[in-house]
């Protein structure tokens, strides 16, 4: 893993869910747990984004969780910090602080309740950049939040700032040949991560993106499928990413609460959360049927990564 202090930003990035005490308040205890975890099994850094709850958290929550996650990480990788907001003062005011408290960069989506057109959403990304000098990792959360980014957009950004400056986590579908799309537009200089909790990670994979920011929950798997991909292993790629896919699949049908609910679901049967609290209201919850077929196809993940000494 390399420090992010000699490297640009890249690899295996899972965004934290946030744990919550039965007053509400964050649990730090428990998100150092998760954090120490992450990078146990091999994580090259940390991402606080949108299934960390951050649009529900409100402002002074947001800077809370930021600043804990920051301190506990250390220099020990990438710490990447969601800064989008309804409102280009608020984001900047997200971005600035991030880049205060030892963020590595910062990621932002568009403002979700106003439909912008292509340069507003150009001006908006372009004044985050200026706020600060760490990288912006422009973020298209179409498939379950907002309209998706004009790739016009992407490519006036790239050309303003450069690739150390401006990079993507594009997520409209469909997400594989919007990718090359991009890659192919800015000859290969766009740094891309894939960003569809691991449904899409094989096919990305060979499209030639730098990174991956699944969720926390399934990190132990989509580790050593990376790992499979890097080594041309098709065998172990493929036994893989069919249970990765399987149980995204099941997140994907509640959008971002579904991924909030089954992440938490997970990682609480790991033993790392000690409940599944998630901010109220929440428009999507896990029935008890979806919760054994989660059971059984987590059980047949961790069934492959045993044989395949992952």
């Amino acid at each position: 893993m390399s420090s992010p202090t000699d490297a640009q930003l890249h690899g295996i990035l899972p965004v934290l869910q946030t744990p919550f005490s039965d007053d509400g308040a964050i649990d730090v205890d428990t998100l150092n747990t998760e954090i120490d975890w992450a990078f146990q099994m091999g994580a090259d850094g940390v991402v606080v984004a949108m299934v960390s709850e951050c649009l529900r958290l409100g402002h002074a929550g947001r800077k809370e969780l930021a600043e804990h996650v920051c301190r506990h990480v250390g220099d020990r990788g990438f710490k990447v910090i969601s800064v989008g907001a309804e409102s280009t003062r608020e984001a900047i005011d997200y971005a600035t602080h991030a880049e205060s408290i030892g963020a590595s960069a910062v990621m932002a989506i568009p403002p979700v309740a106003t439909a912008l057109g292509s340069h507003a959403t150009r001006d908006y990304f372009a004044s985050i950049a200026e706020s600060i000098l760490l990288p912006l990792v422009v973020q298209d959360a179409s498939s379950y939040v907002g309209a998706a980014i004009d790739l016009g957009v992407y490519l006036e950004l790239l050309e303003r700032f450069g690739p150390n400056r401006i990079l993507f986590k594009p997520e409209a579908s469909p997400l594989g040949p919007n990718l090359s799309k991009l890659r192919d537009a800015t000859n290969g200089q766009a740094r891309i991560f894939e960003g569809s909790g691991g449904i899409n990670l094989v096919d990305c994979y060979r499209r030639g993106i730098v990174g991956t920011m699944p969720g926390t929950d399934l990190l132990d798997g989509i580790v050593a499928l990376w790992k499979a991909l890097a080594a041309g292993d098709e065998d172990r790629t493929y036994e893989l990413s069919l249970p990765i896919c399987a149980l995204v699949a099941l997140q994907l049908q509640g959008g971002l609460d579904g991924f909030l609910a089954i992440e938490k679901y997970l990682l609480h049967k790991r033993g790392i959360f000690p409940n599944t609290r998630q901010i109220q209201p929440v428009g999507w919850r896990l029935d008890p049927e979806t919760a054994a077929e989660v059971d059984r196809l987590f059980a047949r993940l961790q069934a492959v990564l045993e044989t395949t000494g992952a």
